[in-house]
């Protein structure tokens, strides 16, 4: 059989393969994964690969934000050549509202199936998967080693999945192939900011606001100053295709003590997205001096600035276009039209393994785009013809790798 028979052989199993991982809840937060690690090593095991659970340290988990966290890995090595690993998460964000149909029931619709995580990226898991049970099954002569790397805190920034895998040595890939979310091959995307601000005032009773310094009047004056910088920031569209311009949002706040009181503090969490085209420290430095030149502006304000996270963009690592190319030609070949390279504007765990000195590149089923895909939004969607067609573009892309 040739592969691509292999892997019409085994469709039913597959799109059942994802069902699953869809009906079970990896929510994260609160990141409470352990129990989808349990059911994806099982269903692994029952394709019949040998699956290493790697546990988190429990004080590194909450560290973290995450109640649990069991990375797994799985290795098929077909004789002496590079090692080239595929990462895809299992974590995925809360459902919200607005659905169609249960967040955790894999219905299928007109060929989509609906669910939370069957787009980013379970349906990256499954692929991954069945593309390497037929390449086992092939009997091709190929020379290196092929790893699954399933993770679960891609949505908390992955630094206790594939940051920890390769950090504590568990694994050291020459190149990797994550998770994707279009038709084409992402070889860059954008880094993320995250800072926390606390504007200080002094309470006061609001019959008398004069003897109170208002936290909340200085966090206006910051408000402004950061949806000024995001007008400005439009103009500076980047270079590479897909990405865009730098963003940034203000996506929390909290404060005040009560109606009758001035509020003495206000806390804003924002994220600011960082172009490849940007420096991140450049970028930090000059967002940090614009909140505490706005906060200024309200006599007697003070202002506190914490970093909660700092996601470096992805820039392609010399190797990688030896990846986008056997993707890129495989992937026009299967659907039929011409699959190019691009960049995308949000940021993924392909950072880690670029940031080690993996050559890295970001492919899996699609569908077209992340809006065609619902991505984090109600009724994230995925035909399953492009869960088929994707996992034989890895599979033939990965026997042309090795070969």
């Amino acid at each position: 059989m040739t592969l691509i028979d292999l892997i019409d052989t085994h469709e039913a199993t597959r799109e059942e393969f994802l069902a699953r991982l869809v009906r079970q809840p990896s929510d994260n937060p609160p990141g409470h994964c352990a129990a989808h690690a349990k059911l994806t090593a099982e269903l692994l095991e029952g394709l019949g690969f040998h699956v290493e659970r790697h546990k988190v340290p429990n004080a590194l988990v909450a560290a973290h934000g995450m109640m649990s966290c069991t990375n797994l890995i799985v290795r098929h090595g077909f004789g002496p050549g590079p090692t080239i690993a595929l990462n895809a998460h299992g974590d995925v964000v809360p459902p919200g509202e607005g659905w169609s149909a249960d967040p955790y029931g894999a219905e299928i619709r007109e060929g989509w199936m609906y669910g939370r995580g069957v787009a980013v990226s379970k349906s990256d898991i499954c692929s991954y998967a069945f593309a390497l049970k037929a390449l086992k099954e092939s009997g091709l002569p190929l020379a290196g080693t092929v790893e699954l790397h399933i993770t679960y805190d891609e949505e908390t920034g992955g630094e206790i999945g594939p940051g920890w895998l390769l950090s504590e040595g568990l694994t050291k890939p020459n190149y990797a192939i994550a998770a994707g979310f279009s038709y084409n091959v992402v070889m860059a995307h954008n880094g993320c900011l995250h800072l926390e601000v606390t504007v200080l005032g002094r309470s006061a009773h609001a019959a008398k606001p004069e003897t109170g310094i208002d936290a909340l009047q200085a966090a206006t004056c910051v408000l402004n100053a950061l949806y000024a910088e995001r007008g400005r920031l439009q103009e500076q569209v980047s270079k590479i295709p897909g990405i865009g311009a730098p963003g940034l949002t203000v996506g929390l706040i909290s404060g005040g003590i009560n109606t009758n009181v001035v509020p003495d503090k206000v806390t804003l969490r924002l994220d600011r997205r960082i172009t490849p085209d940007e420096n991140p420290e450049t970028v930090e430095a000059e967002l940090r001096g614009l909140i505490a030149q706005a906060v200024q502006l309200t006599p007697g304000a003070e202002v506190e600035m914490k970093c909660v996270l700092l996601a470096l963009p992805l820039t392609p690592l010399a190797g990688a276009e030896r990846l986008a190319e056997a993707l890129t030609r495989r992937g026009t070949e299967i659907f039929g039209e011409q699959i190019g390279t691009m960049g995308v504007p949000l940021y993924t765990d392909a950072r880690h393994y670029a940031a080690a000195g993996v050559p890295i590149v970001l492919y899996g089923a699609g569908p077209r785009s992340i809006e065609e895909a619902n991505a984090h939004r109600a009724d994230e969607r995925l035909p399953l013809a492009d869960l088929h067609r994707a996992t034989k573009v890895v599979a033939l892309a990965l026997a042309d790798l090795l070969r």
